[in-house]
């Protein structure tokens, strides 16, 4: 690296502590609640500086309103069974505008991809084994 990168980046990382601290109330702020893994992870604060704000930055993109973000994060959780996860972007959803109904359907098209992710290596193997029946 670079003498003057390698600067700004021992520089940041001396400030990691107080940018780990800013960083945690900004999520509650953004989410309305506190992940339980974030503080956490806030014990290695170079690690959780340098980690967290490219996650605030992927999960409030430029070209996505906060709601809609919200619920693509949701949708993630729900297809991974990310309970946790589920029950933050809900309320954090909840808190960007999204009604009752979006948040369902959300839901929903989530579960619908999950189940089929889990379906279809399944299906795959068992046509190795036994071809489908023709119709």
């Amino acid at each position: 690296m670079r003498k003057e990168n390698q600067k700004v980046l021992d520089d940041f990382l001396a400030h990691a502590d107080a940018i780990s601290e800013d960083i945690l109330v900004d999520t509650q702020e953004m989410l309305g609640n506190m992940p339980f893994i974030l503080p956490l992870l806030r014990e290695r604060p170079e690690y959780f500086a340098l980690s967290s704000l490219a996650d605030e930055m992927v999960c409030r993109p430029k070209h996505l309103p906060s709601k809609t973000a919200e619920l693509v994060a949701l949708a993630a959780a729900v297809s991974v069974g990310a309970e946790y996860c589920m029950k933050v972007h809900i309320r954090a959803a909840v808190k960007e505008g999204a009604s009752r109904d979006e948040i369902y359907d959300t839901i929903m098209i989530s579960a619908l991809i999950g189940k089929t992710r889990i379906m279809a290596p399944a299906f795959r193997e068992l046509c190795e084994i036994y071809p489908p029946k023709n119709k």
